[in-house]
């Protein structure tokens, strides 16, 4: 029988300090590390910001300060091999770098399991109209609204 414990867990930190990516995504992080190593669990962190709670000293037991883009965090899943991956702590950046890293199967390819939020309700949570219509379907009531995109 295959061991399915968690032994490292790779968290995406909160990065640069910024709307939407601030403090709370900072606290959260660093509780979750703090929880993680009260469990046993070695943990890596991803943080390119040296000035946030994450990045102290003793906080993850290894800390990179790269930034959170699928080429900088495939290389370092090929060199740490954490068992899984928390995506939920490090605001738009980290969601948006785990669902890259799901669709290209980077994830698959090394063996890293998404802990918390699934990566497909990451998915849909962000595209607002698939969002919309998945809440029509089981009768919630929403506000009329329509999916636009920024071109440039």
């Amino acid at each position: 029988m295959k061991n399915d414990k968690i032994k490292k867990v790779l968290l995406l930190g909160s990065g640069a300090l910024k709307i939407g990516e601030a403090g709370e995504f900072d606290y959260s992080g660093s509780q979750a590390l703090k929880a993680l190593r009260e469990e046993g669990i070695q943990t890596v962190l991803i943080n390119p910001n040296i000035a946030t709670v994450q990045t102290s000293e003793g906080v993850a037991d290894k800390t990179y300060f790269q930034p959170v883009k699928p080429s900088f965090v495939e290389r370092i899943i090929e060199k740490e091999r954490p068992d899984g991956i928390l995506l939920s702590f490090g605001g738009q950046t980290a969601l948006n770098c785990g669902v890259e890293l799901y669709r290209s199967g980077v994830l698959e390819r090394y063996g890293v399991r998404v802990l918390g939020t699934p990566v497909q309700a990451i998915i849909n949570t962000e595209d607002r109209e698939l969002f919309v219509d998945q809440l029509n379907e089981i009768h919630v009531k929403t506000i009329k609204s329509e999916a636009c995109e920024r071109s440039l």
